[in-house]
């Protein structure tokens, strides 16, 4: 059973995830077996080559793994992750998609592929969550 009843009650608890939040990043859409945020390039998301930092596409994809994970079980808490960064973005929007790869008794592995919305595959997330 999901931890929150609609999307109105997931967004008002993640806003206090504030350093996601504060950079653009939202939540678009949450079931029990996947999430979907986004976030819109802006000046402040570039690194001194003028490229996107690799730290947005991790926050995206961080968020999208905790969006997730505590729908399905609340607290869960990141315990190990992995990112690779796949191709450079070429669009003015990322988006991730999360879904559920194992959902144990006291852990759960979550894939996340994030992409442009030119829809070139920027990175691929897998995140390891202890739920508490």
């Amino acid at each position: 059973m999901a931890t929150f009843k609609n999307m109105e009650e997931a967004r008002e608890y993640f806003k206090e995830d504030r350093f996601a939040t504060l950079n653009g990043i939202r939540l678009d859409e949450l079931t029990e077996t996947k999430s979907v945020c986004s976030v819109t390039l802006e000046d402040k998301h570039k690194n001194a080559n003028g490229g996107i930092m690799g730290g947005v596409m991790f926050t995206l994809a961080d968020f999208a793994f905790a969006t997730l994970s505590n729908n399905i079980h609340m607290p869960t808490v990141a315990q190990q992750v992995s990112i690779n960064y796949l191709s450079a973005p070429k669009g003015d929007r990322l988006i991730a998609t999360s879904y559920v790869k194992k959902n144990g008794r006291s852990s759960i592995i979550i894939n996340v592929d994030v992409a442009d919305d030119t829809g070139r595959d920027i990175a691929q997330f897998i995140g390891t969550g202890f739920k508490l």
